[in-house]
């Protein structure tokens, strides 16, 4: 199971990323759907099948880090790097909570 959310978690990302430079999509002012802010960062990896606890782990406390950088920073540019906004704030909580979740509490009985 655990695997199997890696990947749909690295598709997602990547998916979400390509499409955050597709013009019709991402408003003026790069806007992804009019509400998140997109910025070449939002393109995560993929992971191996044999690190997705880790791959989880990781990947939620760095999410759960810009959440809380961004709470202190408000909109505008994180760390020089990553376009952001309160909507984009609330997802990286949410991505947060649910890596977390995946990394630390989720048992995978497929292995």
């Amino acid at each position: 199971m655990l695997k199997t959310a890696a990947i749909i978690f690295g598709i997602v990302f990547l998916l979400v990323g390509v499409l955050g430079f597709v013009p019709g999509i991402t408003t003026t002012g790069q806007m992804l759907l009019g509400i998140f802010h997109v910025s070449a960062v939002l393109i995560t990896g993929l992971t191996s099948t044999a690190a997705a606890r880790t791959y989880f782990r990781v990947f939620g406390i760095i999410y759960a880090l810009v959440a809380i950088l961004g709470f202190f920073t408000g909109d505008g540019l994180l760390l020089g790097l990553i376009s952001h906004n309160t909507a984009d704030m609330w997802l990286h909580v949410l991505i947060a909570i649910v890596a977390l979740a995946l990394g630390f509490a989720v048992q995978d009985i497929s292995t």
